[in-house]
């Protein structure tokens, strides 16, 4: 077990892993920062603590759990890539301690130990965004829920070949093979494999009123995950937790079936991200974002994260520094043919900030843009090749952790 002691102001704070012995007081921490059920919860159970794919960690002032934070395994896609992915989640801290430096030295250890286990990159979704940006975490996206009339998706057209089913267990290989093919071609998306995503068959489509498959040609080209949630008038809302199709038809096919229940649903919620592609098919549609969860991107290990990602069938050679959030460094990214290496050393290279690194690795800024945000300085001789390898795909995600 990993323990760091440092000292804040005249306090010394102990740093540790977190063991089931703290479980019933990480729960009452974090029903203090995100809100108290009405009743209490069940007991922490040994057997389901921690959660597979998560470690937990902690400050301790005085001997008393002060500040919490959980890392989750994932992998994220960027670039056509699966990315090793810390996901930050259940940060807190107990009010009186709030203010005091308690999260730098927590996230120290935290991702220390993450780049240890193998993770690269970071993300997180921040309450006040201001924190995490001294932590070397910026702003790529965010987690949206859209606002769709159900009435206003009666009349997309049905289109000619393709028909819809609703899915059984025995489509679930199927569906994730339909998701893996979309989200390889975004920047961000989780993976929903691994640890963190243990879920059967039985779960997933026991997990939603509905999933709707599109079908032409014998295959499946979209689907849809829904919850039909309560009412039938105009204050009834559809939650549409997915809505993914590989064609404009099977697009049109799902959003046609979203509204057909216009006579008993005022509105169709959709959470999605960015430029929704889906939406491209509905141009007369309105599309209202009514809440948005901020998402944020650190990056862990630099040659890690660069040489973990997929690029053009191109050759390059690019001398480059980082500066901040204790990445500092200098190399030099070699694409062969599409195949990445990292050296050490960068001189004669631009220099970015960490967070302008974070920006162009996502797909959210371009050279140019980070020039003008301060966020990249030096020479400009190689902003072409930045942008032509690391600017494609945008950036989008589709779970909240």
């Amino acid at each position: 077990m990993s323990v760091d002691v440092a000292r804040v102001g005249r306090v010394s704070v102990e740093y540790r892993e977190l063991t089931f012995d703290d479980a019933v007081t990480v729960q009452r921490l974090s029903g203090e920062a995100f809100g108290m059920p009405d009743e209490p919860p069940p007991a922490p159970d040994p057997d389901k603590w921690p959660r597979p794919g998560m470690r937990l960690w902690g400050a301790f002032d005085g001997g008393q759990l002060a500040a919490v934070l959980y890392v989750r395994d994932y992998h994220s896609w960027y670039h056509g890539r699966e990315v090793r992915t810390a996901g930050i989640a259940g940060v807190s801290v107990v009010a009186e301690a709030r203010g005091r430096g308690l999260l730098s030295g927590l996230f120290d250890i935290a991702l220390a130990a993450a780049r240890a286990d193998g993770h690269v990159i970071s993300t997180l979704f921040p309450t006040a965004p201001g924190i995490y940006r001294r932590l070397g975490y910026e702003l790529i996206t965010g987690y949206d829920t859209v606002e769709i009339p159900t009435s206003s998706l009666a009349s997309v057209r049905a289109p000619e070949g393709v028909s819809v089913r609703r899915a059984t267990a025995a489509d679930f290989d199927t569906v994730r093979e339909l998701y893996d093919a979309w989200a390889a071609a975004q920047n961000g998306p989780l993976t929903r494999r691994g640890p963190s995503f243990p879920a059967t068959a039985e779960d997933f489509i026991g997990a939603f009123t509905g999933v709707t498959l599109a079908e032409a040609g014998g295959r499946v080209v979209g689907y849809a995950s829904w919850t039909r949630g309560q009412g039938y008038d105009s204050t009834a809302t559809i939650k549409v937790g997915d809505l993914i199709a590989v064609t404009p038809d099977a697009a049109r096919a799902l959003w046609r079936m979203l509204g057909s229940f216009a006579s008993v649903s005022g509105q169709i919620h959709v959470y999605t991200s960015g430029a929704d592609i889906a939406r491209l098919v509905l141009p007369g549609a309105p599309w209202h974002v009514v809440h948005t969860h901020d998402y944020m991107l650190s990056i862990l290990d630099v040659p890690g994260a660069l040489t973990a990602i997929g690029y053009p069938a191109v050759s390059a050679r690019l001398p480059f520094s980082v500066t901040g959030a204790g990445i500092d460094g200098s190399w030099t990214l070699e694409v062969t043919d599409g195949d990445p290496k990292v050296t050490d050393g960068g001189d004669g290279g631009p220099t970015f900030t960490a967070h302008g690194l974070a920006l162009l690795y996502a797909g959210a800024q371009s050279t140019g843009n980070l020039r003008l945000a301060g966020q990249l300085t030096g020479p400009t001789d190689h902003d072409p090749l930045w942008d032509a390898l690391l600017g494609t795909g945008q950036p989008h995600i589709r779970d909240y952790f």
